[in-house]
C-alpha cells in the first residue's frame, strides 16, 4: 500500500505563501494611487465661482484664508475686467467713421468669436482650478501675482 503525501499546509514556523502576482481573471484592477484632487468640497464651488464674472467676488471676500482660492478669484476678476475693457474699446473704435463701418460689417463674425474666446478662457480656468492648476495668462497672471 502506498502512502499519499499530506496536503501542502503551512506549519507553525513556515511563512505564508506569497500573494499571486496578477489579479484573478474577472477581478477589477486596484484603483490608481496618486495625490487626491487639490480642491474638494467648498473649495470646488468657490473655484468655479471664481471664473463666473461678478460672482468671483464671493470667493474673494469669503475665503480670505485660502490663498489658492484667492488667486483664482483675482484671476477671474481680472479676466472679467479685460473682457469689459475689450468690449469698451471695441465700442469706442466703432464710432470712428471708417473703422466703425468695418467693425459693423465684420461684427457679425467678430463679436461671437470674441465671446466664445472669453468663454473658453473661463471654462479652461475652471477646469484647471478644479485640477489644482493655475491658468496663467501672460499679462493677467503678473497682475494677479502682484495683487496683495
Amino acid at each position: 500500500m502506498s502512502e499519499t503525501p499530506p496536503p501542502n499546509t503551512p506549519e507553525s514556523g513556515d511563512a505564508p505563501p506569497p500573494p499571486p502576482s496578477s489579479p484573478p481573471p474577472g477581478a477589477s484592477p486596484p484603483p490608481p494611487s496618486g495625490p487626491p484632487p487639490a480642491a474638494g468640497g467648498d473649495d470646488t464651488v468657490m473655484l468655479v465661482l471664481a471664473y463666473l464674472w461678478i460672482l468671483a467676488l464671493i470667493p474673494l471676500l469669503a475665503e480670505k484664508e485660502k490663498p489658492d482660492v484667492q488667486w483664482h478669484a483675482k484671476n477671474g476678476i481680472l479676466i472679467m475686467v479685460a473682457e469689459i475693457g475689450f468690449w469698451v474699446v471695441l465700442t469706442v473704435v466703432g464710432f470712428i467713421p471708417v473703422i466703425g463701418s468695418i467693425i459693423a460689417v465684420a461684427g457679425c463674425l467678430l463679436f461671437p468669436l470674441i465671446f466664445i474666446g472669453f468663454l473658453a478662457l473661463r471654462v479652461l480656468g475652471i477646469v484647471k482650478a478644479t485640477k489644482g492648476e493655475k491658468l496663467r495668462l501672460p499679462v493677467i497672471a503678473d497682475f494677479v501675482d502682484q495683487w496683495k
